[in-house]
């Protein structure tokens, strides 16, 4: 009986498909809000400036003076030899000096201005009231 009941209810009942279409001519929805925004700034004018507006808000350009050419001294040749027959000079460090040095000058010195700064008692710091 119940069969039955089934068969005579899939009869009354009409049968419908589903199916998903697409519609390349689908009517879209306006945007009414979009639609005024976009009025409102096409029927925007910007106002119009003064041709002077611009004074005192840009310095006025003016070029630099151009450099003048460098002169070579006219005997140029005689100092150039002066130079070359000169003896270069070193000077030895101190010891005195090395002894004075600071932390991160310590070891650019000599052996012993190291070891003399290594035997060097720090400075006490003074409290602060």
């Amino acid at each position: 009986m119940v069969a039955a009941l089934l068969r005579v209810s899939a009869r009354a009942v009409p049968r419908v498909q589903f199916q998903r279409s697409f519609s390349a001519a689908a009517v879209a929805k306006k945007d009414l809000i979009q639609d005024l925004y976009l009025k409102e700034l096409q029927g925007y004018k910007a106002p119009a400036q003064a041709k002077d507006a611009h004074v005192g808000q840009v310095k006025t350009f003016s070029a630099p003076a151009a450099p003048s050419v460098p002169e070579l001294p006219s005997d140029f040749a005689s100092a150039l030899s002066a130079y070359d027959a000169a003896e270069p000079t070193f000077e030895a460090p101190a010891a005195a000096k090395n002894a004075g040095e600071a932390p991160e000058d310590a070891g650019k010195g000599n052996v012993d201005g190291f070891l003399a700064f290594l035997e060097k008692d720090f400075p006490k710091e003074e409290a602060h009231h």
